[in-house]
């Protein structure tokens, strides 16, 4: 399976896998179609990649011009990969990495405004739910405008109650899904969150 940088200053280089089966890498469609639709906004911005893995969405913010980019995961060998992956494309010294629990991470107050939450866990495991509504508690980490991407199977979509995170969009490559989120003020008129039709 290719796994690389797809674009900007560390273009064209190789990303390592995790060892075992902890993690799924995002594939390179999937990839590039996610940062198409982000488009020029991750240049100069600030992410959290939760559930990192092997860092690759993280990293291709970097290339493309992130300013900075928080790495967590609980593996150690994702936190080894991460590390590597990093050096391997020179994008270390804009990176954070940590082995932290993410539930942990989210109940305390951020470090940063961060522009982009990427939300990757380990599937059929609820984890992005419980992600989402630990978001929703903390509203530190979502003032408005932030946007929170979520990965996960097709099979795990299921619609909640949010307050301040509205779907926007939401593309499907074969078994990713990626669905789109943005901070809005509870009492904002376009904090519509009616179920958005499939793509």
């Amino acid at each position: 399976m290719s796994h690389r940088v797809i674009s900007g200053t560390a273009k064209g280089r190789r990303l390592k896998l995790v060892p075992g089966d902890s993690t799924r890498p995002i594939m390179d469609r999937a990839k590039e179609a996610l940062f198409n639709i982000i488009g020029m906004d991750i240049y100069d911005a600030v992410m959290v990649d939760l559930f990192a893995g092997t860092g690759a969405v993280g990293i291709e913010a970097l290339s493309r011009g992130a300013e900075r980019v928080l790495f967590t995961d609980t593996d150690r060998m994702a936190i080894k990969t991460i590390q590597e992956n990093l050096q391997a494309t020179g994008l270390a010294d804009s990176a954070d990495v940590q082995r932290v629990d993410a539930f942990s991470l989210l109940a305390k107050p951020p470090d940063d405004d961060y522009d982009f939450i990427y939300v990757a866990p380990p599937q059929y495991k609820g984890l992005w739910k419980r992600t989402l509504e630990t978001l929703e508690a903390n509203p530190a980490w979502i003032p408005e405008g932030t946007q929170v991407i979520v990965q996960i199977d097709p099979h795990e979509k299921e619609d909640l109650a949010l307050t301040r995170l509205t779907a926007t969009d939401e593309r499907r490559y074969g078994k990713t899904l990626l669905w789109f989120f943005v901070a809005q003020q509870p009492d904002s008129p376009e904090a519509d969150n009616s179920p958005s039709e499939d793509a």
